[in-house]
């Protein structure tokens, strides 16, 4: 599958800022299952762009604009060759050893409702099993709705819920999955098989199974990711993994508008 993507993040300001930086994670890595065929980020300004890769390894950009500024648009855009694994991931790079990813965050934090509606969904099953049916499991008792993700909305606070962002559908398998004691970490990429073709960056989760590694699981679809998934980033819950994350110098008000298209052709 060849997929191309084009992913727009504008930045208005109700006051002229005088320096704006950014760290963009938005550059997916090739591996055994995708390969980055044509990427490029530009943005609208005059900047700075520095390449790096951070401690997850992923490939990460800094971004140093000056001002005064109104606003700031950065554009990605590119084509990624994708094949099918199974959800089973082969040639990634993998700095830090599995085991770290059954470390808690404040969003991924599992309390009781949650971790017993894990144990009781996975009791009796071997580790694949027990992935597969959390992963329906969850796909099956929530709807997905549209729309930017409720900031600081915990896992177990969007487990109460009866409908969720992408983010909260990943971030409850990955909680459920630690509490089940599975290393467990939050994925973002590009998808275009998205109910209702939503135009934002997706969001799944992987889990880690002894004897086969890292395996994705997308509760949104109640899917394995396969080759209509493009993987860019991951990390041990969103926040740590957001495309875009940084800080201004300026006064006034902020708002952000972001428009993502991704189309697939076999």
């Amino acid at each position: 599958m060849r997929l191309t993507i084009d992913h727009r993040t504008t930045y208005r300001f109700t006051a002229p800022q005088g320096r704006v930086v950014q760290l963009l994670r938005m550059t997916p890595r090739d591996t055994h299952d995708q390969t980055v065929a044509e990427w490029n980020i530009a943005v609208d300004c005059d900047a700075r762009l520095r390449q790096h890769r951070d401690g997850f390894g992923n490939l990460t950009t800094m971004l140093y604009a000056e001002g005064p500024l109104d606003a700031i648009e950065i554009t990605v855009v590119g084509e990624v060759v994708t094949s099918s694994s199974s959800g089973v991931l082969h040639g990634t790079f993998e700095p830090l050893p599995a085991p770290l990813f059954l470390r808690t965050t404040p969003p991924t934090h599992a309390e009781a409702a949650l971790t017993a509606f894990a144990r009781e969904t996975t009791a009796d099953r071997t580790p694949i099993a027990a992935l597969h049916a959390l992963n329906a499991a969850l796909h099956e008792r929530f709807a997905v709705v549209d729309g930017r993700p409720e900031p600081g909305l915990t896992a177990t606070a969007a487990f109460v819920r009866d409908a969720v962002t992408t983010r909260d559908m990943a971030q409850m398998f990955i909680a459920a999955a630690r509490a089940i004691g599975v290393p467990a970490r939050y994925v973002t990429g590009y998808c275009d098989a998205l109910p209702n073709g939503r135009p934002t960056p997706h969001g799944w989760a992987d889990a880690w199974v002894d004897g086969l590694g890292w395996i994705g699981f997308d509760p949104t679809l109640g899917l394995s990711p396969e080759e209509h998934h493009v993987r860019v980033a991951v990390a041990l819950d969103a926040a740590g993994c957001s495309p875009v994350a940084g800080s201004r110098l300026g006064e006034g008000r902020e708002c952000l508008d972001v428009e993502v298209q991704v189309s697939g052709q076999a």
